[in-house]
């Protein structure tokens, strides 16, 4: 029977084990974005919860607490501060797994943890009955590339001819061997 025994070992010591979920979760927290294998990202996942969960009670036990699971204190700070209040009325389910395929040398599968709700997240998605600014943004951007581009490519030149002529007008010797 294997009772109480849940967890992967992932071939290392239990102190190697948890040097590395101690610098995955913090490193998750940190660029709230990283990419894993699957299996370390499935049970990365249940220790960053765990720890987002210590900020939100927001005690002086549970940051002692949190210390224990995340090495860096700018990450626990961030636990403890923005990461509490934006998910302040979520009840759970902080990260997402997104598999990306199997690494190269090895074959093994591959995916990026993140956090929900993540600050890049917020421009993306969009209601359903929102389609139309979107389209007139886009509209709008590319007329005004357009017109960055086009300016600059002109005045450089305009420089370059206008300082050819007075560099030939200053050298009456270059005119003396032009004729």
């Amino acid at each position: 029977m294997r009772h109480l025994k849940a967890g992967r070992k992932f071939g290392r010591t239990s102190a190697h084990r948890k040097a590395l979920f101690r610098n995955l979760v913090g490193a998750l927290i940190q660029r709230e974005r990283i990419s894993t294998t699957l299996a370390k990202a499935k049970e990365l996942r249940g220790k960053v919860e765990k720890t987002i969960t210590l900020g939100k009670r927001g005690t002086l036990h549970a940051r002692r607490q949190a210390f224990k699971l995340v090495p860096a204190k700018d990450a626990v700070q961030k636990v403890f501060g923005p990461l509490a209040e934006r998910y302040a009325k979520r009840p759970g389910g902080y990260t997402r797994i997104i598999r990306i395929g199997h690494r190269k040398g090895d074959d093994a599968p591959m995916a990026f943890i993140e956090l929900v709700d993540r600050e890049g997240d917020e421009a993306k998605p969009a209601a359903k009955g929102k389609t139309e600014p979107k389209k007139e943004a886009k509209d709008s951007k590319p007329k005004v590339a357009e017109k960055k581009k086009a300016e600059p490519k002109k005045a450089p030149a305009a420089k370059k001819k206008s300082e050819s002529k007075k560099e030939s007008e200053d050298n009456p010797e270059d005119k003396k061997e032009e004729k």
